[in-house]
């Protein structure tokens, strides 16, 4: 089933769109500000079916905030240091809000942005198509281009996004979807006893700005190994709180899953699977209880977990990294796929 409404208008007075997919026990509603997974729920191993992604009932406080709560975010994920990088011989100057740094691409990020929307249905399956057009020189980045991010929700429950874009010329891109799961439910407390398995061997040191230093460092003996289930908060404190870059084991143009997730209370499951290089894996190390959610709940420290697919930050200023510059050549086209169950 599919529906779309109109539940807002921009400041220019443009509907803000809301799009729900339903599959039996499990719906997403998309909003077309941000391209944003406003809500999604699933079923626990009882048969009750909750909210597993933080945000906000009104659709306009995304606008106001810095969480990116469920946001496509572009046109490059992540930070980038000094908010500067050359590309053929130019040198291009960012926002900076991030200390010095720029951080989901300023003020121009796209998932402040109120996207179009064309809903359609794939082999009896609900979906929307989202889509943009982003000017040469929008927020300090060379070249324009066009995006179009797809969401659809398969009988099993699977959420599938679909990432395509276009680029005038050579630039920078990497998008992904900045939502944060609880698993137990949004609003329902912290994701620490969340138990993660990662099948991702490497992961970027940072510096304490959060920036990669170049340096590619093994996971295992370290706050970092995933590789075998653990609950997220066992090695947080050693870690500092999880906001860093895990290369998968594995890469391949095809679909490769990554990531298994378990909430032993609800008994909720979740595997990821992308064709992205990597993941980002940010615990919420940034939430304090100031951003009050859906339901009128304020949304604790470490109360959501980011699985945010995509290229390595700072890719730009980093020429040994997988190449995130596209070009009419070569087109932005990945996909993402988040999979529940119970046990």
């Amino acid at each position: 089933m599919l529906t779309k409404r109109s539940v807002a208008t921009t400041a220019e007075g443009d509907d803000i769109y809301l799009i729900t997919l339903t599959q039996g026990p499990y719906s997403a509603e998309i909003l077309s500000l941000g391209a944003n997974l406003k809500t999604l729920k699933t079923p626990d191993r009882r048969g009750e079916i909750r909210d597993i992604v933080l945000g906000f009932d009104n659709p306009l406080d995304n606008l106001t905030s810095t969480t990116y709560f469920g946001q496509v975010v572009g046109r490059f994920a992540n930070r980038i240091a000094k908010a500067t990088f050359s590309l053929e011989g130019k040198t291009y100057t960012l926002d900076t809000n991030d200390g010095k740094n720029n951080l989901h691409s300023g003020s121009s990020n796209w998932g402040w942005r109120n996207w179009l929307v064309e809903t359609f249905d794939w082999n009896g399956d609900p979906g929307v198509v989202l889509s943009l057009f982003s000017p040469s020189g929008e927020g300090g980045f060379p070249h324009s281009v066009t995006c179009t991010v797809s969401y659809v929700l398969k009988s099993n429950g699977d959420l599938r996004i679909d990432y395509e874009a276009t680029a005038s010329g050579p630039t920078p891109i990497n998008l992904t979807n900045h939502s944060y799961f609880n698993l137990g439910g949004a609003g329902s407390g912290t994701i620490l006893g969340h138990e993660v398995q990662l099948a991702c061997d490497r992961y970027l040191e940072v510096d304490s700005a959060l920036i990669p230093t170049g340096k590619i460092l093994d996971v295992q003996g370290t706050a970092f190994d995933f590789t075998k289930r653990k609950s997220i908060g066992r090695d947080i404190e050693q870690a500092g709180g999880y906001d860093h870059c895990f290369i998968l084991s594995r890469s391949s143009e095809k679909l490769v899953e990554f990531a298994s997730v378990y909430e032993p209370d609800s008994g909720r499951t979740m595997k990821i699977s992308t064709t992205m290089p990597a993941v980002q894996m940010y615990s919420g190390n940034f939430l304090k209880a100031k951003e009050i959610g859906k339901g009128k709940v304020a949304y604790p420290k470490h109360g959501g977990v980011c699985f945010e697919t995509q290229y390595y930050p700072d890719s730009p200023n980093h020429s040994e990294f997988p190449s995130c510059i596209f070009s009419k050549e070569r087109s932005f086209k990945h996909t993402t796929v988040f999979s529940f169950g119970c046990k």
